[in-house]
C-alpha cells in the first residue's frame, strides 16, 4: 500500500507540534493533507534526508535547488503557508537542540530517518557558493559575490528582467499597475534622474552600474556624462555593447572597477540602485564617506537600497541562509534608520527619503511571470537548478515585500557646503510629474 505521503503528514506535524498547512505527495503516489491547499510533492526519499541533515530554511532550499521538492498549485500561496513553519520559526541550534529532548520530536526524527533511506547526508546541490574563510566584503570577496549572481548570462537575465534590463524595482504609476514594466523601469530611472537635478554637462557616477541602463538614459535624456562602475565583467561587456548601439561612447564610460577605487571625482550626482545591499555593515560608513569624497559640494546622492525590519536585538541579525547561499553571497540589509544615520555620519545631509515598498512587489511578480513563460528555454541557458533558485528567490522575495518583512527606500542626500546652500527647492518632491 502506497502510504508515504501519509506517513511524512503524520511525522511533520509530530515533529512540528502544528498541522500542515498543505498537502503532501510523495514519491510513491500517494497524497495526505488538506485537498484544496497546494501541494508539496516529495520527488524522493533524498528529499527528507536533506531536510534531516539541514532542519529549516536551507534544507528546503537545497531539496528545492536540486529538483527533490516542488510545488504543485499557487506557488505564491504555498510558500505563504510554509513559510509561517520554516521562516518564522527560525533555526536557532540551541531551539533544535532543546526540540530534541522532548520524546515525541526525537520519535518523529526516528520516523523520519526510517523513511528517508540510508542516513547519508547528500552533497549540496553545485549552485550552492562554497565558502572561503577571512573577511567579508573584502575587495577580493566581492567581486566574487558579485560574479556568482551575477555572471549567470546575459541571456538569462534578459528572460527575467525583460527588455530594460534594470535589476531593481521599477515606479509603477498606479496600485494594480496594468502597464508593461519597460515602462514603469522607465519612469523609475527618470524619477532618479530628476531627484538627482541632472543638467546638461554634468557628470554622474553610476555605482553598480549593472547592464547600463541608468548610465543610458542619464546620458541620452539629460546630456550628462556618466561613469559607470560594476565588478562584473559580463555587465560590463552588455552594457558597453547597449552604449555603442546607442552613439553615446562619447557621454559614457563603462569600467570593471571597485567604487573604493574611483579616484577621478569630483562629480555633479550620484547614483547607487540596488548596490548598497552588498556593502556590508561593518563597511558602510567606509561606502558613505568615499561618495561623499567623489561629490562636489552640493552634489546630490540618490541611494536606492532595499532595508529590512530593525530588530529589538540588532546583534542577533544573521543573512538569510538561502539567499546568502544561492543569491547574494554576504549581502546584508539594514534597518532604513541605520543607513540614513550612516549617510549622516559621513558628511551627508539627507533631505528626503521615500518608501517604495509595495513597487518592489508588483516588479518581482512580473519577473517571475517572464521567467515562467520562458522556462524552457532559462534552463537550457543557466541550468535547471539556477532557474528553481530564482523562481524561489523571486517570488518568496515578493511575498516579503507585499507583507512589509522587508522594505525598499529611496534616500536622497547632498553634500551641503559650509554656506548651508542645499540647492534644493523649497517645496520638497518637485521632481514627481502629475
Amino acid at each position: 500500500m502506497a502510504d508515504a505521503a501519509l506517513r511524512l503528514r503524520d511525522l511533520f506535524e509530530q515533529l512540528l507540534g502544528v498541522p500542515l498547512p498543505v498537502r503532501v505527495r510523495a514519491w510513491d503516489g500517494s497524497e495526505a493533507g488538506p485537498p484544496d491547499a497546494p501541494a508539496l510533492v516529495v520527488r524522493n526519499r533524498r528529499a527528507v534526508r536533506r531536510l534531516l541533515f539541514k532542519p529549516g530554511e536551507l534544507g528546503l532550499a537545497r531539496a528545492w535547488v536540486a529538483g527533490d521538492l516542488d510545488i504543485d498549485g499557487d506557488l505564491y500561496t504555498a510558500l505563504d503557508l510554509i513559510s509561517g513553519l520554516v521562516w518564522e520559526r527560525g533555526e536557532d541550534s540551541r531551539t533544535l537542540l532543546q526540540s530534541l529532548r522532548d520524546p515525541e520530536v526525537r520519535s518523529a526524527v526516528r520516523g523520519l530517518l526510517a523513511l528517508a533511506g540510508p542516513p547519508l547526508p547528500p552533497a549540496p546541490p553545485p549552485e550552492e557558493i562554497r565558502r572561503t574563510r577571512g573577511h567579508l566584503h573584502t575587495r577580493r570577496t566581492d567581486k566574487r559575490a558579485i560574479s556568482h549572481h551575477y555572471d549567470v548570462g546575459n541571456t538569462f537575465y534578459e528572460i527575467v528582467l525583460g527588455p530594460s534590463m534594470v535589476y531593481s524595482c521599477a515606479y509603477w504609476a498606479a496600485p494594480e499597475p496594468d502597464g508593461t514594466l519597460e515602462s514603469a523601469q522607465r519612469d523609475k530611472l527618470d524619477l532618479v534622474c530628476r531627484k538627482l537635478g541632472l543638467q546638461d554637462g554634468q557628470r554622474l557616477l553610476d555605482v553598480g552600474c549593472g547592464w547600463g541602463s541608468m548610465a543610458v538614459h542619464a546620458a541620452r535624456e539629460y546630456g550628462v556624462s556618466v561613469v559607470g562602475v560594476t565588478l562584473s565583467q559580463e555587465q560590463a561587456a552588455y552594457a558597453r555593447k547597449r552604449v555603442a548601439d546607442e552613439g553615446l561612447t562619447d557621454r559614457i564610460e563603462i569600467r570593471v572597477q571597485d567604487y573604493r577605487d574611483v579616484t577621478d571625482g569630483p562629480y555633479d550626482a550620484i547614483s547607487s540602485i540596488g548596490m548598497a545591499e552588498h556593502v556590508g555593515a561593518e563597511r558602510y560608513l567606509e561606502y558613505a564617506e568615499d561618495l561623499l569624497k567623489l561629490l562636489r559640494p552640493g552634489g546630490r546622492l540618490l541611494n536606492h537600497q532595499i532595508a529590512r525590519r530593525p530588530q529589538r536585538d540588532e546583534s542577533a541579525y544573521t543573512l538569510d541562509g538561502f539567499i546568502d547561499a544561492y543569491v547574494f553571497p554576504d549581502g546584508e540589509l539594514a534597518p532604513l534608520g541605520t543607513t540614513v544615520t550612516q549617510l549622516e555620519r559621513a558628511g551627508f545631509e539627507v533631505r528626503d527619503v521615500e518608501s517604495i515598498r509595495e513597487h518592489y512587489a508588483h516588479t518581482l511578480r512580473r519577473w517571475v511571470v517572464n521567467l515562467e513563460a520562458q522556462w524552457q528555454r532559462a534552463v537550457r541557458i543557466a541550468g535547471p537548478g539556477r532557474a528553481r533558485v530564482w523562481r524561489l528567490y523571486m517570488a518568496a522575495s515578493a511575498l516579503a515585500f507585499e507583507q512589509n518583512r522587508i522594505g525598499v527606500n529611496q534616500v536622497l542626500a547632498v553634500r551641503t557646503p559650509d554656506t548651508g546652500a542645499s540647492g534644493l527647492p523649497l517645496r520638497a518632491r518637485t521632481w514627481n510629474r502629475a
